[in-house]
């Protein structure tokens, strides 16, 4: 009788390793969503500062963090995705 943990056992020798390109995505992902969170950060303590803060454009000024912090992750970004996807790589390699 072949229980689940002895079938998923048999399968993991034939399963592909993970693709060095998902991981490079996700690791990309990840820091455009750390850079948005800092742009956000800043934007909000910014408008505390401020006596006339005026909060209409505040969705249309996210949509512009967020796509400002997805172009700037994939070009290079601050670093993190090539250090998180190093080291994912390595992990997945032993």
């Amino acid at each position: 009788m072949t229980t689940p943990i002895s079938y998923a056992t048999a399968l993991l020798p034939t399963m592909a390793p993970a693709k060095s390109g998902k991981i490079e995505d996700a690791a990309k992902q990840f820091e455009a969503l750390l850079i948005g969170q800092m742009l956000k950060s800043a934007r909000d303590t910014a408008a505390d500062d401020d006596p006339d803060n005026d909060t209409a454009g505040e969705p249309m000024l996210d949509v512009a963090d967020q796509q400002f912090s997805k172009l700037l992750a994939n070009n290079g970004g601050l670093g993190l995705a090539h250090m998180i996807a190093g080291g994912l790589t390595k992990e997945s390699k032993k």
